[in-house]
């Protein structure tokens, strides 16, 4: 994610489910491998966990970050970075929200006075619009970038079709890139990451670019990992931001909608064979029959459309 979003010296960083601040210091980190100034970066951090947060305020301080700002608060119902009355806004935004909580004040968020439910509000049950919308308001108009790491799920579930169309249409989203399962230890399941840019480049205004990466992975001791050529060759196609055969494809805004806005990798990205898929999880299954639902329901709407033109045409 830092390497797609390339902090550069004198930006602002901002987690806003900082947990041990682990994206944050990877900003450093990345400065510090490209041999620029990183001590000039200012970093702000949110973290709903007290003990967490120390952590992460521990974990800044010994690496040697002196201008950072990190919260204990709720971000989604107290958000701790206001300025003049509106969200504080930054260059960049790297995060991984909790997955799909249910325990979350949804009546405030309906009438949130910073404005977050641009989108409209998401269900009780899934809160993952709720942190993505947060994200998007916290951008600068002008450098504004972010990378969030989500479920698949908010790329095509059918409760969110109507935030996710007004997203689409946005043009804020620039990539979405799918992951393989197990890469996290708070989670079995396959991930994405979505990133969202406040002004893209004029060649990518338009278009939104698919990465399927779910076999860029290595299993070691149990584990799963991405090991730098695998993320070398996921941050390569984002920078080409063209098709490559099974693995990345450029898709317009039309042709999101005619499926039905659904941003589900596998309906523009067709996988190569010769590869065995790896065993899933009982979870895992659910959500890839989810996801292929989906798609058979966009596919049927998009054939009766067609034969209804065409009934229409002999008529």
């Amino acid at each position: 994610m830092t390497e797609m979003l390339q902090p550069q010296s004198g930006e602002s960083v901002y987690d806003p489910t900082c947990g041990s601040a682990g994206m944050l210091i990877s900003c450093i980190a990345y400065l510090k491998d490209q041999g620029k100034e990183w001590r000039n970066l200012q970093v702000y951090g949110q973290e709903i966990n007290q003990l967490t947060s120390a952590i992460g305020r521990m974990n800044l301080f010994l690496h040697g970050i002196e201008d950072f700002h990190v919260v204990n608060d709720d971000t989604l119902k107290n958000p701790a970075f206001i300025e003049r009355g509106q969200l504080k806004q930054f260059d960049l935004v790297l995060a991984n929200p909790p997955y799909s909580i249910k325990q979350w004040d949804r009546g405030a968020f309906e009438n949130d006075k910073y404005g977050r439910n641009f989108l409209g509000t998401p269900p009780q049950g899934r809160a993952d619009y709720a942190f993505f919308q947060h994200i998007l308001k916290s951008l600068k108009p002008d450098t504004g970038r972010c990378a969030i790491l989500f479920p698949h799920g908010v790329l095509f579930r059918n409760e969110e079709k109507d935030m996710r169309e007004k997203l689409v249409r946005s043009d804020l989203v620039e990539c979405v890139v799918g992951l393989g399962p197990n890469l996290f230890f708070n989670a079995p399941m396959e991930a994405c990451i979505v990133i969202c840019r406040t002004t893209k480049p004029l060649e990518r205004r338009g278009k939104i670019l698919l990465i399927n990466a779910v076999k860029e992975v290595t299993r070691k001791n149990a584990q799963s990992y991405l090991e730098d050529e695998h993320i070398e060759h996921i941050a390569s196609a984002y920078r080409n931001f063209q098709d490559e055969e099974g693995y990345a494809k450029v898709v317009t805004l039309e042709e999101v909608e005619k499926q039905n806005f659904s941003l589900s990798i596998p309906l523009y990205v067709r996988g190569t064979s010769g590869t065995p898929e790896p065993i899933k999880s009982l979870d895992e299954c659910i959500d890839d029959w989810i996801s292929q639902s989906v798609n058979v329901q966009a596919s049927l709407q998009a054939l009766t459309d067609l034969l209804g033109q065409t009934g229409d045409e002999n008529g």
